[in-house]
């Protein structure tokens, strides 16, 4: 029996989603619904962007023709992804329907070319700099991999946001001179990963060599990472973490694990510090928008931990401990995933299926 928030959206009998083991089509429904219900949600909304005159003082929807539910920018685009993942990977579900008719009234030609209006504004260059472009590009990246007809269409039309993201990541990253770390969205390590996936899936190689250049010069020489000031009390990452996973795709095989070693000496030891690195937090009120980040920083970390850990050989003597932890994470976030409370309910979902659906395929 599932207990929990997350019982009040799954079948009684229906088991918590597990790392490894596919879908449900009970349990996709689940997270579709949420979804649907999120990015169809225009109020309460909270805008990124800056006004420079009152005439550009509109809602929501008329500002962000494609992405104005979800409370922000970012969690709808990635509420989008999330649709598209859950679809692709499970056909059958039951409000298929209604997510193509969703994702065709949003993903139009004219709406997207609305949204990418707004990133050429002078004064919104950094509006969702880094991380809701890197969502955005998870979403191309999603719609590029699948052979569906409605899906070829929408991948088309998100071009001309996709061309401007990849113009002004060119733009901005060669300016970066230090890199970004914080629990939170700016976090550099987290946003270079997710679009470097997307730059090689899509045969960027320009974008590819700039990312992986960037992650070379912030962070190969970065050496005894200190564990002992994380979590802090608004992180939905783990900078460090979200560090090693970037370099896990940017170094090869020997390479990787030699950076690894260097990065956490103390990983194989049983201090206070390496212990709360590797320790799933608890949420005190998922009713507070900050304090709830703490759910969405275990997931996070489960899936980093995954992937550092299929990045490390079978022989690797930390890696067991590196995936135990990361199932330990994955099974205390998704404890939140349901609430029922929009402040965590808006957002986490997308983290949980990145990390059910994601983590352990290694597709890079």
């Amino acid at each position: 029996m599932v207990t929990g928030p997350f019982a009040a959206c799954q079948p009684p009998n229906e088991p918590i989603p597990q790392l490894g083991r596919p879908l449900t089509l009970a349990q996709a429904d689940a997270f579709v619904r949420l979804a649907l219900k999120n990015i169809e949600t225009e109020f309460p909304h909270k805008p990124g962007i800056v006004w420079s005159n009152v005439d550009q003082v509109i809602r929501p929807r008329q500002l962000h023709p494609a992405f104005y539910g979800s409370f922000d920018w970012h969690s709808c685009v990635h509420g989008h992804w999330m649709l598209v993942r859950l679809l692709r990977l499970n056909p059958e579900v039951s409000d298929a329907v209604k997510i193509r008719q969703i994702l065709d009234q949003h993903l139009t030609l004219a709406n997207i070319q609305a949204e990418a209006a707004v990133f050429q504004n002078k004064d919104n260059r950094s509006f969702e700099r880094l991380y809701g472009w890197a969502w955005f590009l998870q979403l191309v990246s999603e719609l590029e991999q699948w052979e569906d007809q409605d899906a070829k269409r929408w991948r088309e039309n998100l071009r001309p946001l996709e061309d401007v993201l990849v113009a002004n990541a060119h733009a901005y990253l060669p300016k970066l001179s230090h890199p970004i770390r914080t629990g939170e969205h700016t976090d550099t390590g987290f946003a270079l990963g997710m679009m470097l996936d997307y730059a090689r899936l899509v045969g960027n190689a320009d974008l590819e060599k700039l990312l992986a250049e960037r992650a070379r010069h912030f962070f190969a020489n970065d050496t005894d990472y200190p564990t002992r000031y994380e979590p802090s009390g608004h992180d939905f990452f783990s900078s460090g973490w979200n560090e090693a996973d970037l370099m896990r795709r940017v170094l090869a095989g020997p390479a990787f694990e030699e950076w690894f070693q260097k990065f956490l000496p103390a990983l194989s030891a049983n201090n206070q510090d390496m212990g709360r690195f590797l320790t799933p937090v608890e949420v005190t009120d998922v009713t507070d928008g900050k304090l709830v980040h703490l759910a969405g920083l275990n997931l996070s970390r489960a899936w980093c931990l995954n992937g550092i850990a299929q990045a490390l050989p079978s022989t690797a003597p930390t890696r067991d401990r590196l995936l135990e932890a990361s199932h330990q994470h994955g099974s205390a976030g998704m404890a939140y995933v349901f609430s029922g409370h929009y402040e965590g309910d808006h957002w986490l979902a997308t983290f949980a299926v990145y990390w059910l659906t994601e983590a352990g395929l290694q597709r890079r």
